[in-house]
């Protein structure tokens, strides 16, 4: 049995090309525009066979004819082909593949070879993403909330870039506004404490335009450190000054050291953001303004009155006159303010400018996690980035995050005392490590709500995700150890033959069904499906480990059988690759060993 030379990496994209040739031969009138629906899957019945394809369905109209009479013909055009072991028509219109052993033993080398890289697409084609996720206001430390939109986003970030998107992963500051305002004044109470005023938090509170709305430890050393820079000076005889002496440098010192701690906490989570944007900044270079001078010049912000919001009794409601963007144009349910009352700009207003300034750097498409709180922002957004990108059409897509719940013996755990009311990222961290955190919080779609369990997340058995991943790995390096560790080279020229037990061949397809899942998973925005496939990768892999402790002739290392042996670390070594490639998209270290 010979393995194909030139087995390519993508098998489903290979045999689509191979179905559109074949179609194409059968139906010469058939137009192009026809063939773009085709696509050739894994079946959702594993019996029916490694593939299936829906051609004969979405071709019939254009084709004037019924599936099954496409369906028919087309399983035997297919039938020919060398890759191929068995087609059948099947149901209304499929036609379910059977792919020859030796085409699918020709995908070990080809990991092999391409090692970590294995499952790297041209799908994107060079395409400039901006994914925009964590954006968390610079108030307080990282909780587990921007903890499960730091991960989504940046392995999604990852994602995109193993399917060929060119990506720039971004957090825009919102330090503009009156939360910062608020953390201006927090911060300040926490300087005359450091200088020993004599008032107590609930008098400054009471003084305070903003109360004291982030009373959290973490301002404790923000304050001690503006005492360190400024002495007195911002507040005489540790009393509260006029805030016109104070209020910006404050809120400018505090949201430093804020972005200063947010970035520390990130990188602990393994997340770099390459560029960080300022709300700030953007308004004191009038971005927005112009972004709302261009849409007034399109004929989209006008003077007007809005209806009540629904709920809002005629009583409850004052009218006035407003700027307004004409938002319904684009599909949202009600035209959008754009200027507060006292004229300045609303947070969508800023938030346009934002996003203007993305499309004047060129991307192609915008990509943004949010917090499932934010989902109904999402119409009057997408209408902004339609109206502002005009003719070059940018996309603009939103990824929603559920909260997340931390367990520990069944019970929710108790708040941070250093953050004051939740639980920070940097406790997650410290308690279960990196690695399980990143990995556990890929295990659930990411709109849908999380209990992260703090016993589960360190529990040594296949109820746990990350351990049996990992467990996964570490028992094919052990392998590989043991075999001296061959070159893969070496491995790659290995013949495979000996490769011939279901549970091997099954390992296989797997492996074989990376690349697709990357493409899949980009194109749909969820990066879970591959927490999802190392989890069946692994789950594969130890029922061949299992079975070779039962059967010896399926034992991985065999003196006196060295070609099966050297098929059998070939099958080892490839299955470590994959699960390595899956591991770099989560942004998770595979380990060596289990201690």
């Amino acid at each position: 049995m010979e393995q194909n030379p030139a087995a390519p990496q993508d098998i489903f994209a290979a045999l689509r090309t191979e179905v559109l040739a074949c179609l194409r031969r059968i139906l010469p009138e058939l137009p192009e525009e026809a063939l773009a629906r085709v696509a050739v899957e894994p079946p959702r019945d594993a019996a029916h066979g490694d593939m299936s394809t829906n051609a004969a369905m979405v071709v019939a109209k254009a084709a004037k004819l019924p599936p099954p009479k496409i369906a028919a013909p087309l399983a035997q055009a297919l039938a020919e082909l060398p890759m191929v072991a068995e087609a059948a028509p099947a149901g209304p219109g499929f036609v379910n593949l059977r792919l020859a052993e030796p085409f699918l033993l020709g995908q070990v080398p080809v990991v092999l070879r391409a090692g970590e890289d294995y499952g790297t697409s041209p799908a994107g084609q060079g395409l400039r993403v901006d994914v925009e996720y964590v954006s968390a206001n610079p108030t307080g430390p990282m909780h587990v909330g921007h903890c499960r939109g730091a991960v989504v986003g940046d392995a999604l970030a990852n994602l995109l870039a193993k399917a060929g998107y060119d990506v720039t992963k971004e957090y825009y500051v919102n330090d503009a506004g009156a939360q910062v305002q608020a953390l201006a004044y927090a911060a300040y109470w926490r300087y005359l404490q450091a200088l020993g005023t004599p008032l107590s938090e609930e008098e400054y509170a009471a003084a305070t335009p903003n109360g004291l709305q982030y009373r959290g430890e973490y301002l404790i050393p923000v304050g001690e450190a503006l005492k360190a820079r400024h002495g007195e000076a911002l507040a005489p005889g540790a009393r509260p000054a006029d805030p016109s002496l104070w209020l910006d440098t404050v809120r400018d010192f505090a949201v430093a050291r804020m972005m200063d701690e947010i970035r520390e906490d990130l990188a602990a989570l393994g997340v770099r953001h390459d560029v960080f944007i300022s709300e700030a900044a953007l308004v004191k270079a009038g971005v927005a303004d112009q972004a709302i001078a261009g849409l007034a010049a399109k004929g989209l912000v006008y003077e007007g009155v809005l209806e009540p919001p629904k709920g809002k009794l005629p009583d409850d409601w004052e009218p006035r006159p407003q700027t307004l963007f004409a938002s319904t144009r684009f599909g949202d349910d009600v035209d959008r303010p754009l200027r507060k009352s006292d004229g300045s700009n609303t947070y969508f207003a800023n938030d346009i400018g934002n996003h203007a300034d993305k499309i004047a750097r060129g991307f192609d498409d915008l990509v943004q996690v949010w917090g499932a709180d934010h989902g109904g922002y999402v119409p009057r957004m997408k209408a902004a980035v339609a109206a502002l990108s005009g003719e070059k059409r940018v996309g603009f897509e939103v990824v929603l995050t559920q909260i997340v719940k931390v367990m520990k013996g069944g019970e929710p755990v108790r708040m941070s005392k250093r953050a004051g009311t939740y639980v920070t990222l940097r406790d997650l961290i410290d308690e279960v490590g990196r690695d399980a955190v990143r990995f556990t919080m890929l295990t659930r779609k990411s709109d849908a709500q999380m209990d992260f369990d703090l016993d589960k997340v360190v529990e040594q058995s296949r109820d746990n995700p990350v351990f049996y991943v990992q467990y996964a790995h570490a028992r094919c390096r052990s392998v590989l150890r043991q075999a001296g560790d061959p070159a893969m080279v070496e491995l790659a020229q290995a013949p495979l033959e000996a490769l011939r037990d279901p549970s091997e061949l099954a390992l296989i397809r797997r492996m074989a069904a990376w690349p697709r899942t990357v493409e899949a998973a980009a194109a749909a925005r969820e990066p879970h499906r591959i927490a999802f496939y190392l989890q069946d990768l692994a789950a594969d892999f130890h029922i061949l480990w299992n079975r070779g402790r039962d059967d010896a002739t399926l034992r991985f290392i065999r003196a006196e059988e060295p070609e099966s042996t050297r098929a059998r670390l070939a099958l080892v070594a490839a299955t470590a690759i994959v699960i390595r490639s899956g591991l770099q998209v989560m942004g998770v270290a595979p380990v060596e060993e289990m201690r």
